[in-house]
């Protein structure tokens, strides 16, 4: 009935070693009557032969990618076939792992193509390591508008050199990493980063300025109140391991890359890279955190009305196209398209990313919410007099 998966079967390694159809699916399977006894494999049954590499899987970033999904203020206001139906959000976040309810939920739904995991890499049927091995095999999910890690990478220099190997206009020696050499060292499937996905940490940086700024962006996030306590949210994330909570945690993942870049470069060289990229985290945070004040500002004027769905008087990040005005709209936008775009750019050696696509856009964005503001406060006065 589906003979491209017998076929893709065949190409593979478990087909090689007598790994046949009911070590995943189960043997209760064996007609077209039957096919709903198929049992669909979790990382589990995976764990069963590579029980390190889903180890290392459940103690990364990607493990988590389900729950954070779930977790983002208005995930029950998208469409379902974009979340669950994984054509949109879900799409991607579905590397995540799922509870035994939540995949009973998506088998009644007819998502229960999404709960294996291990095969948003190594698709299925072949579950090829050279194919996950491709940079090519990160560019379903990452790239786009809060992530485009895609597009930085196989047009900065690294990415080039690595496609012109693959086309053999360079020879196999020549150095040139992917994103996995630099992701997963030595095959590593934690895929974890010193800064995370938003690029906040703690404990705050001894520059006050950078402080007060990281802290409005933590309030933007929900994760401390506007008096600067923590509030439930930010006990949320740091499960969900959003970002770095220590210097220790945070250094672990910063020494792994500066190794990582030792493999070709110069300790100076290196060094001086990863650190651009910090100092262009601390130039966009100015710029987020005034926009942000603004928008709190507005909220606290009675300029706009604050979404009920915000827990406080500061705008939610992570509402992110459901934000209910044009300000708050643009301010959603500089923060998950702009400023990502900045500080990605720069670490992914991408200099018209760092720039055109992403600090120069917030520049525009800065100036653009302040002449909103500014509207918006005239307005009322007007309707007042």
């Amino acid at each position: 009935m589906t003979p491209g998966i017998v076929s893709d079967w065949k190409l593979s390694k478990h087909s090689q070693k007598g790994v046949d159809c009911a070590v995943c699916h189960g043997d209760k399977h064996f007609s077209p009557e039957t096919v709903a006894l198929a049992e669909i494999p979790t990382p589990e049954r995976c764990a069963y032969c590579h029980g390190n590499q889903v180890k290392q899987f459940k103690d990364g970033k990607h493990a988590k990618a389900w729950a954070v999904l779930k977790a983002m203020p208005t995930f029950h206001m998208q469409p379902m076939a974009l979340m669950d139906g994984m054509k949109g959000c879900g799409g991607c976040h579905k590397i995540g792992i799922k509870t035994d309810v939540e995949i009973k939920e998506l088998r009644k739904q007819g998502g229960q193509f999404g709960v294996a995991s291990c095969d948003s890499c190594h698709t299925r049927h072949v579950f090829s390591k050279k194919e996950a091995l491709q940079p090519q095999a990160c560019q379903t999910c990452h790239m786009g508008i809060d992530h485009p890690q895609w597009e930085m990478y196989s047009s900065s220099k690294h990415g080039v050199r690595y496609l012109l190997k693959q086309n053999g206009v360079l020879p196999e020696s020549a150095a040139a990493p992917t994103c996995q050499s630099c992701h997963m060292t030595s095959g590593n499937h934690g895929v974890r980063t010193a800064w995370g996905f938003v690029a906040v940490r703690l404990p705050m940086p001894q520059d006050p300025k950078w402080a007060a700024d990281r802290a409005t962006i933590i309030k933007g996030l929900g994760a401390l109140d506007p008096s600067g306590k923590p509030t439930a949210r930010l006990g949320v994330l740091k499960d969900l391991d959003v970002f770095r909570t220590t210097q220790e945690d945070w250094q672990k993942e910063r020494d792994r890359m500066f190794a990582n870049c030792r493999q070709c470069h110069s300790p100076n060289f290196a060094r001086g890279e990863l650190e651009k990229g910090d100092m262009m985290i601390r130039e966009a945070d100015r710029l987020l955190a005034e926009a942000i004040e603004i928008v709190a500002g507005l909220y606290k004027d009675r300029i706009i009305r604050k979404s009920d769905y915000y827990a406080y008087p500061y705008p939610d990040l992570l509402a992110f196209h459901d934000a209910p005005t044009s300000i708050e709209q643009k301010l959603y936008l500089m923060f998950l398209e702009h400023r990502m775009r900045t500080f990605q750019g720069t670490f992914h050696a991408n200099p018209d990313y760092a720039l055109w696509y992403g600090w120069s856009k917030m520049v525009s964005d800065i100036t653009e919410i302040r002449k909103m503001a500014a509207d918006l406060r005239n307005g009322k006065k007007g309707k007042r007099r």
